[in-house]
């Protein structure tokens, strides 16, 4: 059985997640920067059995789609040109971003390291990665 990886995709940065071989388990693996995502996943499949693209679906108040939307369209179609093996799913990702934060907060971290986006990013792809485990 190969590995989920969760994509939340961002303007500047992307968090990434990813299951264990079993989907046992979501764990942060890292953020990239936006513009080498592609070349990451490519190079990380190389690597690794992973069998689901999970990607973030931003979603407003009101369910209407975010602004950042029109980005991960545009993203999702390079990826599915390029990794066509590999099937993606959307999941709605409202609150994460919070919920990364209020991590961090619960988790001890200093002010100045809950400033680190990048890791809010990882977190929030891990959320994101887990609450999809969970609805399983």
């Amino acid at each position: 059985m190969g590995r989920i990886l969760a994509i939340d995709f961002g303007k500047k940065r992307t968090g990434i997640a990813v299951t264990d071989e079993m989907r046992i388990i979501a764990s942060g693996l890292t953020t990239v920067d936006t513009k080498d995502l592609l070349t990451f996943l490519k190079a990380y499949i190389s690597k690794e059995k992973v069998d689901l693209f999970l990607v973030g679906k931003p979603k407003q108040m009101n369910n209407t789609d975010s602004e950042s939307e029109i980005l991960i369209v545009a993203f999702l179609k390079k990826l599915e040109k390029q990794i066509s093996k590999i099937p993606i799913h959307r999941v709605d990702e409202r609150f994460t971003s919070k919920m990364a934060f209020q991590t961090m907060i619960n988790s001890g971290l200093n002010k100045n390291q809950r400033k680190n986006k990048a890791l809010v990013d990882e977190i929030s792809a891990t959320i994101i990665l887990q609450s999809y485990l969970y609805n399983q």
